[in-house]
C-alpha cells in the first residue's frame, strides 16, 4: 500500500471518536486536526502523543517514541503502521433520553399507584481523548450519538427512575405536583450522573428534565382527579365529606315511604334548612336518626315500591320476585360468559390468563398485547393472529409505540420520525427506492 502523505478528519459531523482508515503512514505525514478537535496516534496498542487542533509533522521531533518503536534510518524516509483517532470535543447538547415504560410507585401524598413517565435532554464532552478511546471506543472504527445513547441507557434510566421516587417520597410531594420541582431534579440527576461518565472521559454539561406526565387513561389517576375535584368543590361551598354523607342519609331516610319518620324527618330537614345547618339542628337530626328502625329493602320490579327483602311477593301488587329471579338466571350466565373475553391465551404455551397481568402465569414469558383486541401476541409479529390488524410502528431509537401514523417525533425521546435521504436530506413520502430529488438510492 502507498504511503499516506496527509492524513485528515473526513467523518461525519455528530461523531465522537473517528478512525483514519489507513493505517500506512510515514515520517514526514503530516497530520491536519480541525479546531475542537484532538488527534491520538497509536502504535501496536500503545498511545504515542495527542496533537490538538493545527498542522502536525510526524517525525522524531516531537514524537519522542517514535524512533525507538520504528528505528528511522538516519536522515531517511521509513512508512510505518499506525493508527490515528480523531475525537471530537464540541458541546453535544442536543442527546435526547426518555423512559420507554411508566415508572410505577405509589404517590407518598395521597397513597395511590400511579405511573409516571418522563422524558428531556442533556448535554456531553469528550475530557479525556485517551481515557474515552480506552474505555469506551475499544475497536469500534467510529462512535456516534447513537452509541453513546444506546450505551448510557441503563445508567440514565435507572438514576432517574430511583431520584423521582427518592424525591417524591422524601419531599412528600404528590406525582401530579412534580413539575414545580424538574430544576431541583435535573441538578440532583446531574450530581448522580457525573461521577460515572468521569470514569469514561465523558464530562456531563448538564442534564435537563422536560416533563414527567402520568397517563390520562389511568383508572388510579383519573379516581384521584375526581376526587380533588371533589374536595376542591366542597371548599368552596364550605362543608367536609362526612357532613355531605350525613345530608345523603337523612335526606334517604325522609324520602323513604317505608319509614313512619318520614313526615317527621321531611318537617325537620325543611327547617334545618331555613335556618342553617348548625350545632342545634345537629344534636336533632343525632336523636331523629337513632329513632329510625332502619331495615333491608329491595325494589319490586313489577311496581318499583320499597319491599322487605326476605319477602317473595310484593305486597303492593303481587309480584313474585323468586320467579323473575329465576327468569333472570340465564342472563346472568351470557353476562359471565361474555367476561370470559377478558382473559387471553400465552402465545408461547397456549396458558390462559387475564389481560390484566404481565407474565404468562405458565412460563413467565412476557405479555404482548395487540393493540385493538388484546390477545397475546409473538414478540417479533407485525400482524394480530386473532383481529388481523396490524401493529403500530415504533421509534427506531427507544422503541416507543407510535399509534398516530402522522406523528413526525416520537413523544418519548423526541426522535424525528420523518423519513430523510441521507444524501440530499429531502424528505421522503412513502416507501420509494431512490430520492426523488437526486435520485440517490434509499
Amino acid at each position: 500500500m502507498a504511503v499516506v502523505e496527509v492524513v485528515k478528519y473526513d467523518g461525519e459531523p455528530d461523531v465522537f471518536a473517528w478512525k483514519y482508515p489507513n493505517e500506512e503512514l510515514g515520517t514526514w505525514t503530516q497530520l491536519i486536526v480541525n479546531e475542537s478537535q484532538e488527534a491520538v496516534l497509536y502504535k501496536g496498542g500503545q498511545a504515542l502523543d495527542i496533537f490538538a487542533a493545527g498542522r502536525h509533522t510526524l517525525s522524531t521531533a516531537n514524537i519522542p517514541f517514535l524512533n525507538k518503536i520504528v528505528n528511522l534510518p538516519f536522515g531517511g524516509r521509513s512508512p510505518f503502521a499506525a493508527e490515528v483517532w480523531y475525537i471530537n470535543k464540541v458541546h453535544s447538547l442536543d442527546i435526547k433520553w426518555g423512559t420507554p415504560t411508566p415508572i410505577q410507585l405509589q404517590d407518598p401524598k395521597y397513597h395511590v399507584f400511579v405511573p409516571l413517565r418522563s422524558f428531556g435532554q442533556f448535554g456531553i464532552q469528550i475530557g479525556d481523548s485517551k481515557q474515552f478511546l480506552t474505555k469506551l471506543v475499544g475497536t469500534l472504527p467510529v462512535l456516534d450519538k447513537d452509541n453513546i445513547i444506546n450505551f448510557f441507557r441503563g445508567l440514565y434510566l435507572t438514576k432517574a427512575k430511583d431520584s423521582i421516587s427518592a424525591y417524591l417520597i422524601k419531599e412528600n410531594v404528590s406525582a401530579l405536583e412534580i413539575n414545580a420541582y424538574l430544576d431541583e431534579l435535573s441538578d440532583h440527576l446531574k450530581e448522580k450522573i457525573t461521577p460515572t461518565l468521569d470514569e469514561y472521559g465523558i464530562k456531563l454539561l448538564n442534564f435537563y428534565v422536560n416533563d414527567i406526565n402520568v397517563p390520562e387513561d389511568d383508572p388510579a389517576v383519573q379516581k384521584l382527579k375526581e376526587a380533588l375535584a371533589k374536595r376542591a368543590e366542597m371548599d368552596i361551598v364550605g362543608y367536609s365529606y362526612v357532613q355531605e354523607r350525613s345530608f345523603n342519609t337523612l335526606e334517604g331516610a325522609a324520602t323513604n315511604p317505608g319509614s313512619g319518620q318520614s313526615g317527621l324527618m321531611g318537617a325537620g330537614i325543611g327547617l334545618g334548612m331555613g335556618l342553617g345547618v348548625g350545632g342545634a339542628m345537629g344534636s336533632q337530626a343525632s336523636g331523629l336518626a337513632q329513632s329510625i328502625n332502619v331495615k333491608e329493602m329491595k325494589k319490586c320490579p313489577g311496581c318499583n315500591v320499597d319491599m322487605d327483602i326476605a319477602a317473595r311477593f310484593c305486597p303492593s301488587c303481587g309480584f313474585d320476585t323468586q320467579k323473575a329471579a329465576q327468569t333472570a338466571a340465564p342472563q346472568i350466565q351470557t353476562e359471565a360468559s361474555e367476561a370470559h373475553t377478558d382473559t387471553t391465551a400465552c402465545s408461547e404455551c397456549g396458558a390462559e390468563f387475564s389481560k390484566k397481568v404481565k407474565f404468562c402465569p405458565g412460563c413467565g414469558s412476557a405479555y404482548n398485547p395487540c393493540t385493538f383486541c388484546g390477545a397475546d401476541m409473538k414478540k417479533d409479529a407485525t400482524v394480530c393472529p386473532e383481529c388481523g390488524k396490524a401493529t403500530p410502528k415504533h421509534c427506531p431509537k427507544c422503541g416507543a409505540s407510535i399509534e398516530n401514523e402522522k406523528t413526525k417525533f416520537c413523544p418519548e425521546c423526541g426522535e424525528s420520525l420523518v423519513r430523510k435521504c441521507g444524501s440530499c436530506g429531502a424528505q421522503i413520502d412513502g416507501d420509494p427506492k431512490f430520492c426523488p430529488e437526486c435520485g440517490n438510492k434509499l
